[in-house]
């Protein structure tokens, strides 16, 4: 911003001066041709005929080069005068005058105007009517200045005005950059203090700070510090509640058992999704309790974990995976937890509804993001119960065991962590389930 107002400083300035010289040389090239016109009217007499005499030497040798704009002329203005003088650049050829009807004399019978040359230069002319004797006799004076000249000058002193502001200009911007890159140097590094801390490198900011900003970075530490006691206790206090009421459905559950009959298989039912539903919420609070929490967790080893699991509880289920290029290097931000429970959700519902076959694919979808798709060769869904999967408690296999569940803390997990899970027809027959969720910065791209 302080550029912009150098710049628009720079140009007002140029403005100013530009408007200054240019007033100024031009009221001084009027002066010259005026005091010229006062000169011309002292050297010019009338003899007893009434004819125009004088020899006038206006000091200026261009009133004696041919076409060079400056030129004189005296011409009779009552009719008991006769004869004509002109300077030798003049000769005997006239440039016509402006009517009076549009550049009246003044009260002094004196005017001024521009017209057009010999050579087509712009000429400032300042005439006058003299009456020259007791005899009245009189006549009309003109000198002429080429004001062409005047323009270039004025165009001239324009563009090195315009050069040597330009370079000055320039310099100041330079200088103005350079002190705004010195001063703000500190905040390089807090920026990447910050960074550290975001990716998980660095639990504080750290380093020498300037003076200046030591208090923000005492600050934003505090801010972190909060930030991860608040996590914590949300962590804590949905592992109590989880305890809390595990024991009493556990005891409910079992008391159905006990009674037996319809009302015991009505009581069970009930308390079944009693747990279910206790289950999920606390699943939700526990999503959200690490949103926004500072966390890293490498996404390769946590899929091959899972797949050892799978494949020991699925030996008839052929698991392949596909890592796309540096796949090694992508990093979750977010909890380890999580993502077990997410992808541990979809493979265990493609391994459920599979023949023979789940394929498992990771690879990066952006700078920020990182994708996993899960596919099987099982029957799939149709496009309505795709879009009813996720709904909580929505089953399509009601003989299967199973709370009906899994698919909608998957879509509210990634919801939490503001990626996306899609559901669609896979290449190898079954369903397609696919989930991006966000990476860690600094982590490689794929």
């Amino acid at each position: 911003m302080s550029s912009v107002w150098v710049v628009a400083a720079f140009l007002v300035v140029a403005g100013l001066i530009s408007g200054l010289y240019e007033r100024t040389a031009q009221s001084g090239f009027e002066a010259v041709v005026r005091a010229q016109l006062y000169n011309l009217i002292n050297s010019v007499t009338v003899d007893e005929a009434g004819t125009l005499s004088g020899v006038p030497n206006l000091g200026d040798l261009r009133y004696s080069q041919p076409l060079s704009g400056w030129y004189w002329e005296v011409i009779p203005a009552s009719a008991n005068t006769d004869g004509r003088l002109a300077s030798f650049s003049l000769g005997p050829r006239k440039i016509a005058a402006q009517p009076t009807e549009l550049v009246p004399f003044d009260m002094q019978y004196r005017r001024d105007y521009r017209t057009e040359g010999l050579d087509g230069e712009t000429l400032y002319v300042e005439e006058a009517e003299v009456v020259l004797d007791q005899d009245n006799h009189a006549a009309r004076f003109r000198v002429m200045g080429n004001a062409s000249v005047v323009e270039s000058d004025i165009a001239a002193f324009d563009r090195k005005m315009a050069l040597y502001l330009g370079f000055f200009g320039l310099g100041s911007i330079l200088v103005n950059a350079l002190a705004i890159l010195v001063g703000l140097r500190p905040l390089t590094g807090v920026r990447r203090a910050l960074a550290d801390v975001r990716a998980g490198r660095a639990e504080r900011l750290k380093g020498n700070l300037p003076t200046e900003i030591r208090p923000l970075a005492l600050q934003m530490n505090a801010l972190i510090d909060n930030n991860r006691r608040i996590v914590e206790r949300a962590r804590t206090q949905v592992g109590n509640l989880a305890h809390s009421l595990k024991t009493p459905v556990a005891v409910l559950l079992n008391e159905a058992a006990a009674i037996g009959g319809e009302k015991g298989r009505i009581v069970g039912e009930q308390s079944e999704i009693m747990r279910r539903q206790v289950q999920h919420y606390l699943d939700r609070a526990r999503v959200a309790a690490t949103d926004g929490a500072i966390a890293r967790t490498p996404v390769v080893p946590v899929l091959d974990r899972l797949l050892r699991v799978m494949r020991r509880l699925n030996p008839g289920i052929a698991f392949d995976q596909r890592w796309a290029g540096d796949a090694g290097g992508i990093v979750f931000s977010g909890e380890q937890q999580d993502l077990e429970e997410t992808v541990g959700n979809i493979l265990e519902n493609a391994a459920k509804y599979g023949r023979g076959r789940v394929v498992l694919r990771l690879d990066a979808a952006d700078d920020d993001r990182f994708r996993i798709v899960v596919e099987d060769d099982g029957p799939g869904l149709s496009d309505q119960e795709m879009a009813e999967a996720t709904q909580r408690g929505r089953r399509f296999d009601e003989q299967s065991a199973g709370s009906g569940l899994g698919l909608s803390i998957v879509a509210d997990t990634v919801l939490q962590y503001r990626g996306s899970f899609r559901l669609s027809r896979s290449e190898i027959g079954g369903l397609r389930a696919e989930v991006t969720l966000p990476r860690a910065p600094g982590a490689p791209m794929s």
